[in-house]
């Protein structure tokens, strides 16, 4: 969507703070021996102490309030009661709600306790190249452009991108126009990033793999060539100038 109101910029912020805040939340609470369902069973909680409701339910009918992917899952991981979680695992938590008409999307990679497995410069690479990206964003820019850099400084820092994986609009429904802000430079996308629109800009760095694939679940994504895999995400507002971080409170 695109702000033309300062009421639409007011929903926007306050169902942004709402998946911000939980996400934050759910990452300060997993610790090892906790499952998944446990973690999203509390990220539940606090969307509903804002009165939001899960957005991959709402829309997609998913099972879960969040989506919590470990190790060498990718993204859409199914919260579940067997899925303990352990000493140094990379886990991703993806939180996305709506909140009187309202939609906001942010998600995280990080380290659970001690970084044993050697993930964290995984995780570093990603956090500071959506960082790159988010900074270069304005209003006329070739959302391929947005692609190009995110694949050169993955390059740069000796890691892959998830090519089937994007960023999207958000605002008024979860998936909006621009439908595909990939993480590569795809020159037959055209499209222009536009000031006042409402974007939520994603990262998909990879050890491996270069495409993810649904597993038998039906939800759960893993890599074509294994690996891992680190995402961070914010919505954000495009303007002239540096875009405005509508989840930033949620510590990324």
């Amino acid at each position: 969507m695109s702000i033309t109101k300062e009421a639409e910029l007011t929903g926007l912020k306050i169902i942004s703070e709402a998946v911000a805040t939980t996400l934050k939340e759910m990452r300060e609470y997993a610790r090892p021996g906790l499952t998944t369902k446990q973690i999203d069973a509390f990220g539940g909680k606090i969307l509903q102490k804002f009165g939001a409701k899960s957005a991959p339910a709402l829309t997609y009918n998913f099972p879960g309030w969040t989506c919590i992917s470990v190790n060498h899952e990718i993204a859409h991981g199914i919260p579940s009661a067997s899925r303990v979680l352990q000493e140094g695992d990379l886990i991703n938590i993806d939180v996305s709600a709506e909140l009187n008409g309202f939609w906001a999307d942010n998600g995280g990679s990080f380290v659970l306790g001690q970084d044993i497995n050697q993930h964290q410069p995984l995780v570093e690479a990603s956090k500071q190249i959506l960082a790159k990206a988010i900074n270069s964003i304005k209003g006329g820019m070739r959302v391929a452009e947005l692609g190009r850099l995110i694949e050169t400084e993955s390059k740069k820092a000796g890691y892959k991108v998830i090519k089937n994986l994007t960023g999207h609009g958000i605002g008024r429904k979860l998936h909006e126009e621009p439908h595909e802000i990939a993480n590569y430079y795809d020159r037959f996308n055209l499209t222009r990033f536009r000031k006042n629109a409402v974007v939520a800009i994603e990262t998909f760095i990879s050890t491996s793999s270069t495409y993810a694939e649904t597993q038998n679940d039906g939800w759960t994504l893993m890599g074509n060539k294994g690996g891992f895999v680190a995402q961070h995400e914010h919505t954000i507002v495009i303007t002239d100038d540096k875009p405005l971080v509508l989840t930033h409170m949620n510590g990324i």
